[in-house]
């Protein structure tokens, strides 16, 4: 009861600092999706920080640290490469959109491609990969205080609890909202993962060198060798790694909710100033794995993996205030990417995606409610698909990433490829799409073992290039937006 006390209390906090920016924001739908363009450097940081990692980074990163050992370091790796080139994207994006209006990333390719048609598929798209990435934190939140709570809880309700708190900031702040919750949330979890990382191994084995040394003299030490394993057992080959860090640090800066961040900035030096410092973010990381590592030798066979870092908690004879703080810092790791897939999937469905199938404009108000509709309507199929999947955290997120990877070749070619035309753009999406569907539902199709993504980018650009060469150029005025600059 004490450490469910202590999630109430937080998710207290999180409610509270999520309504706050809603009396301070526009009631516009600029307001609303794009804060105004107003983020500072402290509130982009965590915004873009803690709305990529998520559920799968206290939960996903452990087990598969547990169950596969170096094979978790391809989650670092596409962390790493994953902010390069929004470097050189975010600045210009927020630039053209600035200029002219923007708020969403399909807004700016339609806009770009001179195409209604591409702007309808990337929400459909975008709101298909966000279902997924939104199932993967509510399952991780109904875990986490399920297994906390010896089940006086259950899972799905769990799961409930805290998305009906992100459902009533996100509905009345939008992104300031959720900008304002992801810097207390993601201060929270980086606190309590770096204290539980370093905690664990020195309680467990006297420290983190002791830790490696003990499980490299065991039957385990496989799990010390790269690339790592399969959930199999069997090693993990290097095709499969390589491939999994390429399609996710491709996919990394092109996430629609996390480029939609470029459009918030309040400044083009602010966007540069967050993603240079952002990598530091990635030392989050470096207590998460540990904690997977910490219980290979000590708690061999829980299954599913997921489950080690609730099931060290319930195990060692922890403090009920350690226990509640740690399961308040899994629950901000959820909620703080919950609250921005949520909030982008609905405002992306909406503007880019109803109001372009409608033949009248919706009006400011009338725009503003639909995204508010679509908000709880994501949000139900998510938990559907949350407690019926029983598919594995991280295996869900490197689905989404697979389908989102897609939208790279647009976005680059919208800056730096100025015969990139419309048709060779939704040629392209259509033929990734297609191609990395396929070998999802099919793996054995697979000539290689790739992540399939890599297969889609290949038929994109397959038939982005030659579609885009052998079809009419736009205009010179429409493009200089983009290329000058």
């Amino acid at each position: 009861m004490i450490a469910l006390t202590i999630c109430g209390l937080y998710l207290l906090a999180s409610l509270v600092m999520g309504l706050v920016p809603g009396f301070k924001v526009s009631s516009s739908v600029t307001g609303y999706v794009a804060g105004d363009r107003a983020m500072n450097v402290l509130v982009l940081y965590f915004v873009i920080g803690a709305s990529i990692f998520s559920s799968f980074a206290f939960l996903g990163g452990p087990g598969w640290a547990y169950s596969r050992g170096m094979a978790a370091l391809y989650i670092i790796a596409y962390g790493t490469l994953g902010m390069v080139p929004l470097y050189f994207l975010g600045p210009k994006a927020r630039r053209v959109g600035e200029r002219f209006g923007f708020v969403t990333q399909a807004a700016m390719l339609a806009h770009r491609y001179d195409s209604k048609a591409l702007s309808v598929l990337l929400a459909i798209l975008s709101v298909a990969v966000f279902i997924p990435y939104l199932t993967l934190q509510m399952e991780g939140a109904g875990l986490i205080l399920s297994t906390i709570s010896g089940g006086l809880i259950s899972q799905p309700v769990g799961a409930a609890i805290p998305y009906l708190v992100v459902l009533v900031y996100v509905l009345y702040s939008g992104v300031m909202g959720v900008g304002w919750t992801n810097t207390f949330q993601g201060i929270f979890m980086m606190v309590i993962a770096w204290f539980l990382g370093l905690w664990l191994p020195y309680k467990l084995y006297g420290g983190v060198g002791a830790m490696f040394e003990q499980i490299a003299a065991s039957d385990q030490a496989a799990l010390l060798q790269a690339p790592g394993q399969l959930p199999s057992g069997e090693p993990w080959n290097w095709w499969g790694f390589s491939s999994a860090v390429a399609v996710s640090a491709i996919g990394f800066s092109v996430w629609p909710h996390f480029f939609m961040k470029s459009f918030a900035a309040r400044s083009e030096r602010a966007m540069k100033k967050t993603i240079v410092l952002y990598p530091t973010f990635q030392l989050f990381l470096v207590p998460i794995l540990l904690i997977g590592f910490a219980g290979i030798l000590r708690f061999p066979g829980v299954e599913p993996a997921d489950r080690i870092l609730p099931h060290l908690l319930t195990q060692l004879e922890l403090s009920p205030i350690l226990v509640g703080l740690v399961c308040a810092g899994t629950l901000a790791a959820s909620m703080s990417s919950g609250d921005a897939i949520l909030h982008a999937a609905a405002s992306i469905g909406i503007r880019d995606g109803l109001a372009k199938l409608s033949s009248r404009q919706l009006g400011d108000r009338n725009e503003r409610l639909y995204i508010r509709i679509l908000v709880v309507v994501v949000a139900l199929v998510a938990y559907y698909f949350a407690i019926n999947s029983e598919v594995s955290l991280v295996s869900l997120l490197l689905a989404s990433y697979g389908g989102v990877a897609q939208i790279f070749p647009l976005v680059f070619a919208a800056f730096y490829w100025p015969r990139a035309t419309g048709s060779g753009a939704l040629a392209g999406l259509i033929a990734g799409i297609a191609v990395n569907t396929l070998f999802l539902i099919a793996p054995d199709l697979k000539p290689l073992p790739m992540h399939e993504g890599i297969y889609g980018l290949t038929a994109n650009l397959a038939l982005f290039i030659p579609v885009s060469l052998l079809t009419k150029p736009h205009s010179a005025e429409r493009i200089s937006a983009y290329t000058n600059g």
